[in-house]
């Protein structure tokens, strides 16, 4: 049985039979059903939700009638309750719907017609009766006991879930995860949820144990409740929190009170759940693997720092001379400095912003190391940012995760035990990686590696937990370079000037030029806001530039909810630029619509498809029967995905700044609203400003470019790397 929301007061009640499922939505069990009535008559449609409904089957649904325009009069359920046929013509229907694999149409004729009522305790106990039907042998016999059985455990998963809030989508990965001892897993400990399947979370976890009578104060929701705490610290980045903030997070989401939650958390220290670390004299509490990320960030990075380079011998200003005559690029003297540098530590950090060269001094490197037969292996965080570095050194260049040869499941086929090949490790963007990232690379390295890091200290940090690159730098226990001059060719550009403003805590120069490539275009409202950000993509920017609308201009959001979100920028811009047309395919999921032609965004790594959180594609096509959409991400690549995958896409005609980290695009256009308040920080708007290649165009309030440009540190993290390093 399943119910949604209470009846209407004035409400109608349909029995019957399920003749035909018009549509049904996995995402939230929304159908739409041809009723026939127990008493005769036309058939009727009734509108409303049900986990799993398969046509046979004995339907009460009760509700009020409504007048559709186009359907006609139709019975909006609010409760809808289905059971196992009874009716011979029921069973007929049920069997033969394709719910049992083996039994189509003409099967299920034969056999209702041989046992009658009897049917469902014959598959289930007596399957070998089921040969005496003409056709079926003990192959097929086999084939649909088994999947009866299947169907019978999920259809008791579904309705159980379903009556506990759990969409129809979800309740088929947690039957997928724990497969027929899902429901002994769920009544044990709901709490397994949150830890075993992607997209459920301890609140959804916690509303089932509430559901399923589990009190507050249960030592295993404490726990989860502790678990959450930290979780959801280190998805805004930290690697651990003080004990008694984490103990202050754990109260305010668990209403419990503090001695229960201290006994709790000692009890999570003793048995190595948690772990507890002295940075600065304070107490911090770590998820077991962020310390260990921790820890081995630094083993590594002093095993590095102990032993001098093991490059060939060499005259560096006689090497820098012959790169310059061979590239014809002549260095400044604070590009030497850092190839010098380079050449002569095992490891070193290169940063600076745009303008400033790392590129020319990586290439100089690179050229005069590679002369010397030095094996380099190049690297970056993301698709994006690897493609770019593989285009500025002519080399190949691999994201960590595929250098790294990751499995997914946590498993990586390069690590201590099967060590990278190579000399010289060059790192790009390495503000985007996170602890653990930065743990394994480091682990991967062999035994006489070089390490060369690269990027933007001033940048956003990672999605993921830590502050590497800050805290490395801060430390001051590792070799950096800093890099601030920016050369000629850099300074004549707007955007270059605007962003070294921004970082140095100063207003960028808004008044407009004609020939300018960075622009600031004050709008009061939200909605002017948009209404200039969609006529700039659609119409003058493409008209001005000749910027294809799609593929050249990006809108980037400092957030992804609010009337100026990416959420709300992506159905505008997306009716914009792509609206809907009869000879357009289109599918609807997890609240999107997708389109033939949208612009799309991968929003987590899939290793089976190779695809990457941040990689961005368009819809190349949608084909039915079965439903799939194909998604091309370049030339050579063609994803496709079935609907229950589409949660791992988002448009992306507008994609938060965070998301753009290590891409450039040719155009920029970002909205910035005092409504993004909570967001507004200098590293948001200098790493927006600096992912424009061409042109970046701002438009919202100039007050709230004054406050961001202002406003540093502010979202600063829990870690213990930096005091790890100075401690060494």
């Amino acid at each position: 049985m399943t119910s949604s929301s209470h009846a209407p007061k004035r409400s109608a009640t349909v029995r019957g039979l399920v003749e035909r499922v018009t549509f049904h939505t996995e995402e939230t069990g929304y159908c739409v059903l041809k009723v026939k009535p127990e008493r005769g008559g036309e058939l009727i449609t009734v509108i409303g939700n049900a986990p799993r409904v398969v046509a046979g089957e004995n339907i009460e649904a009760t509700g009020e009638w409504v007048a559709n325009a186009e359907y006609g009069r139709q019975l909006k359920a609010g409760a809808i309750t289905l059971s196992r046929p009874e009716s011979l013509e029921g069973l007929t229907r049920y069997l033969g719907s394709g719910l049992i694999e083996g039994i189509g149409p003409k099967y299920a004729k034969r056999i209702v017609e041989k046992f009658g009522k009897e049917v469902f305790d014959i598959i289930e106990n007596t399957s070998a009766r089921l040969e005496e039907i003409e056709g079926v042998g003990a192959k097929r016999r086999r084939e649909i006991r088994t999947s009866w059985m299947k169907q019978k455990t999920l259809h008791n998963i579904m309705i159980f879930l379903h009556d506990r809030g759990i969409s129809t989508a979800r309740a088929l990965r947690i039957y997928k995860t724990y497969g027929d001892e899902s429901l002994e897993v769920l009544q044990a400990n709901p709490y397994r949820l949150a830890t075993d399947i992607h997209g459920v979370g301890f609140k959804t976890a916690d509303e089932i144990a509430g559901h399923m009578g589990i009190a507050s104060d249960a030592p295993q929701r404490v726990r989860a409740g502790l678990m959450y705490a930290l979780e959801k610290a280190a998805e805004s980045g930290h690697c651990c929190l003080p004990k008694g903030l984490l103990l202050e997070e754990a109260e305010k989401i668990l209403g419990v009170n503090a001695v229960m939650l201290h006994a709790e958390l000692d009890g999570m220290l003793n048995d190595g759940l948690l772990k507890p670390e002295n940075v600065s004299g304070e107490t911090m509490i770590y998820l077991p693997h962020l310390l260990v990320a921790e820890q081995t960030i630094v083993a590594r990075i002093q095993a590095l720092l102990v032993k001098p380079p093991s490059y060939p011998e060499m005259d560096e200003d006689k090497a820098i001379t012959w790169c310059a005559e061979k590239t014809g690029k002549q260095l400044a003297e604070s590009q030497q400095k850092a190839v010098k540098e380079a050449l002569k530590q095992r490891l070193l950090i290169i940063t600076g912003g745009p303008g400033v060269g790392k590129t020319t001094i990586v290439n100089t490197i690179l050229i005069i190391l590679q002369a010397k037969k030095i094996r380099v292996v190049l690297a970056a965080p993301t698709g994006r940012a690897a493609q770019r570095l593989s285009e500025s050194t002519g080399l190949e260049a691999k994201t960590l995760h595929r250098l790294l040869e990751f499995q997914g499941e946590g498993i990586w086929g390069r690590n201590q035990h099967k060590p990278l090949d190579g000399d010289l490790f060059v790192v790009d963007e390495a503000s985007m990686i996170d602890a653990a990232l930065m743990a394994q690379l480091l682990n991967a390295l062999p035994k006489d590696a070089h390490l060369l890091i690269v990027g933007d200290a001033d940048q956003l940090p990672s999605v993921g937990p830590g502050s590497v690159l800050n805290d490395l730098i801060g430390s001051e226990a590792v070799p950096v370079v800093k890099l601030a001059e920016i050369f000629r060719q850099a300074s004549t550009s707007r955007i270059i000037t605007a962003a070294h403003a921004i970082n140095q805590g100063l207003m960028p120069d808004l008044k407009p030029t004609p020939d300018a490539d960075f622009f600031f275009l004050e709008r009061g409202n939200s909605e002017d806001m948009m209404q200039t950000i969609v006529q700039l993509a659609k119409e003058r920017l493409p008209a001005k530039y000749g910027f294809d609308p799609k593929a050249d201009i990006q809108v980037l959001c400092p957030m992804n909810r609010q009337a100026l979100g990416t959420h709300a920028f992506n159905a505008a811009l997306q009716s914009a630029l792509n609206p809907p047309s009869e000879m357009k395919f289109e599918v609807e999921r997890f609240n999107q619509t997708f389109r033939v032609s949208d612009k799309v965004i991968q929003t987590r790594n899939n290793y089976e498809k190779e695809v990457f959180n941040g990689d961005i594609g368009h819809i190349s096509s949608i084909e039915t029967e079965p439903l799939k959409l194909i998604v091309s991400y370049d030339a050579q690549r063609r994803v496709e995905y079935e609907p229950g995958e589409l949660d791992e896409l988002q448009l992306a005609y507008a994609i938060t700044i965070h998301k753009s980290q290590g891409s450039e695009f040719p155009c920029i256009l970002i909205p910035l609203a005092m409504a993004h308040f909570v967001m507004l920080q200098r590293s948001l708007i200098y790493t927006g400003v600096t992912r424009g290649k061409r042109l970046v165009v701002i438009v919202g309030e100039s007050k709230a470019l004054a406050l961001a440009v202002k406003q540093t540190g502010a979202r600063s993290r829990w870690t213990g790397l930096r005091h790890r390093l100075e401690s060494t």
